[in-house]
């Protein structure tokens, strides 16, 4: 980095004696001769008007010590603003900085102008001294102030852009008046504030900047009509969530578009800019304060670690993989099928962490000699298994490809962790995964009951007993001398983390109704009443890898989150934020039920009882018992029916054995609708 600047430098200078003085730099000789001129013309002016604007009434006396003090006065004037670096500002946004730089710089040059005069000269009038000084500041601040004035007044009374948007700002703090300040600023911006919002009553009927604080956020509907706002901007950086929730629900009924700034941060650094901004996104509507959690934890069980990720380049994988690199892992392998996603987020951590041991490797956990393979070579001890078909609909058309991937390649992937001296292997799981009534999540909630078999198998110290499952050649078999030494001290603890869905994730409802939106709709909704439980992806995977700390073995974590939404609520309210009417300039249309699709989902069986965590926010659902010999018995076959795909007896496979997994038509998902 030093290098680079150097090289810039000398660069810049080389460049700089081919053209000669920049233009700045032109600016400043034009301003120090101006300065010099002004200091002469500011005492002459004082003396002046100390006799009454009549040159001739001047006495000698003052004239000569004038005359042969003034022009070094001023050189030396000059010297002292260079000093004060009067001459380094862009004077198009001057500000309160420069101003008190004119001050200071004018301050000492007239009180230097005072005492040598008096000490080598002579003692002129009181009023020179301080007419003078007056006259010099002013001199000094009005050819330097004076084009931003003109600017200023010329954006303010000049025809307003037939493009130019007119913006209601919420907010009368500090943040509010930078916004203000560098919309005056941008000539290029033709966007007006017109009216101020502010809850403090002390505010109202005041002006900022000349625009009027018309009221409180009961204001916020007639004044959007009385002043024609297009464009509504929330500038309170240090608002809760529950607070923007409350402002924002408003805004979203007047139509106009919502920007906010980002956080407190972005006022903080003096970044509460206009291209600051950002779109009010549904998110934010949701009104919660976002999940913060100590990570120090995290930190000590990942810091040194080699740590794999499956489905590395997926939603929630990809975010995984970021929040792993920041905790100085030993090595971070990316495992993925799709290479694109992989090579996307292998280029992004490579970039903002040089120094990470990264490997990005491409295959599918459905090989057992490729997932033996990955782990014979790189020994990971910590797994975040991520990897699966997650689209309910497309899994119920193609059933086989779910058992494959989810229940086979954790299956597989499991056991490769296990013989291979892996100490903490942690699915993601989902909250489709109780009670499933679609094959997605029948396969999930198979996913589970795998890692708790391997579990209890561990620590009854029975782990040969888990069969090892091939579609192949078992070439990777894992006990190959028949001793069985393999199964000696294996110690994995297997768990699983549940959640339901995340804001953002591919294929999540948001992406897919802000393409609908902008083709002009309709939005699409499966039912007017379902709900949903939603959390952010860094909120998700930040608890993800909470709960791999707390893992002992055989327990299912459940994540707390909080209050389900309602899905046409969601879809209401980001139509509205698109600036559109639902309904009227965009329509909603309700397409009923998809086959297996819950009204809503559940976090925990019946079946299962809550125990606390040190975390409020991670739960661990007690395990519902069964008989995982005879459910390590029925995967073979479970699996051979899924390669031959037969699609017409997967589902009953599946239904004995998950038997909480409620086959369409069956009494139980009425009974499930009415709960």
């Amino acid at each position: 980095m030093r290098q680079e600047t150097k090289d810039r430098s000398e660069l810049n200078s080389v460049y700089g004696r081919r053209r000669g003085l920049e233009h700045w730099q032109v600016i400043a000789v034009i301003l120090a001769v101006y300065d010099f001129v002004a200091v002469c013309g500011a005492y002459f002016l004082a003396l002046l008007l100390r006799f009454d604007g009549v040159f001739s009434a001047i006495p000698q006396e003052y004239i000569q010590p004038y005359s042969q003090f003034i022009l070094p006065c001023a050189a030396g004037s000059v010297l002292v603003f260079f000093l004060a670096r009067m001459y380094n500002s862009v004077w198009r946004y001057a500000s309160y900085t420069e101003l008190v730089r004119c001050f200071i710089g004018s301050m000492i040059a007239s009180v230097a102008h005072t005492a040598l005069i008096t000490a080598l000269l002579k003692r002129m009038p009181i009023s020179y001294y301080l007419m003078g000084a007056v006259f010099q500041f002013a001199l000094l601040v009005i050819v330097r102030f004076g084009f931003r004035f003109i600017q200023v007044f010329k954006n303010r009374h000049e025809t307003a852009d037939p493009k130019s948007k007119r913006i209601m700002l919420i907010g009368a703090g500090n943040a509010a008046q930078m916004i203000l300040r560098d919309m005056t600023q941008a000539s290029e911006v033709s966007n007006k504030v017109v009216c101020i919002i502010d809850d403090n009553p002390n505010k109202w009927h005041r002006t900022m900047d000349g625009i009027p604080i018309v009221g409180g956020r009961d204001d916020i509907l007639s004044s959007v009509e009385k002043y024609n706002v297009d464009e509504i901007y929330l500038a309170i950086p240090s608002a809760s969530a529950q607070q923007k929730r409350d402002i924002l629900a408003i805004c979203n009924e007047t139509g106009c578009k919502l920007k906010q700034l980002p956080g407190l941060y972005q006022f903080v650094v003096g970044e509460a800019t206009v291209s600051a901004m950002k779109d009010v996104s549904v998110e934010d509507l949701l009104g919660r304060e976002p999940i913060r959690t100590d990570m120090n934890e995290v930190f000590e069980f990942i810091n040194g670690k080699t740590v794999l990720v499956t489905g590395g380049g997926g939603s929630i994988g990809s975010e995984l993989c970021r929040q792993i690199a920041a905790h100085n892992p030993k090595q971070l392998i990316i495992f993925d099928i799709y290479e694109n996603n992989a090579y996307a987020i292998q280029l992004e951590l490579r970039e903002k962490y040089p120094n990470l041991n990264l490997e990005t490797l491409i295959g599918s956990v459905r090989d057992s000699r490729r997932m033996f393979d990955v782990f014979e070579t790189y020994r990971p001890q910590v797994v975040y298994h991520a990897a699966a078909h997650k689209h309910v609909p497309l899994m119920e058309d193609s059933p086989c490809e779910a058992i494959k991937n989810n229940a086979i390649g954790t299956f597989k992937t499991a056991y490769a962790a296990m013989v291979h001296g892996c100490e903490r292997f942690v699915l993601i799981s989902t909250d489709k995964a109780v009670n499933p009534t679609n094959i997605m999540g029948a396969s999930k909630r198979l996913c589970e009951m795998i890692i708790q078999s391997f579990d209890m198998k561990i620590k009854a110290g029975k782990a040969r007993e888990i069969p090892q499952l091939f579609t192949h050649d078992g070439t990777e078999n894992a006990d190959k001398d028949g001793t069985g030494k393999v199964f000696e001290n294996i110690k994995t603890e297997f768990v699983a983390v549940r959640f339901g869905n995340v804001l953002g994730s591919n294929g999540s409802v948001i992406p897919i109704f802000k393409k609908q939106i902008e083709k002009g709709g309709p939005v699409t909704v499966t039912h007017p009443d379902i709900i949903r439980y939603f959390m952010t992806i860094p909120e998700a995977v930040s608890l993800v890898m909470m709960a791999g700390v707390y893992a002992k073995g055989g327990e299912i974590f459940v994540l707390d989150m909080g209050s389900p939404v309602k899905i046409d609520t969601l879809a209401r309210n980001l139509i509205k934020l698109s600036g559109f009417k639902p309904d009227v300039d965009i329509k909603i249309e309700y397409t009923g039920l998809r086959p297996g699709e819950k009204l809503y989902e559940e976090k925990l069986m019946a079946e299962e009882g809550l125990q606390k965590t040190d975390n409020d926010l991670i739960h661990i659902g007690n395990p519902i018992k069964f008989d995982e010999d005879v459910f390590l018995g029925k995967l073979e076959g479970l699996m051979l029916a899924a390669y031959a795909n037969r699609e017409g007896q997967i589902r009953d496979l599946v239904k004995d054995m998950v038997s909480t997994y409620q086959l369409a038509g069956e009494p139980a998902m009425a009974r499930q609708k009415s709960a």
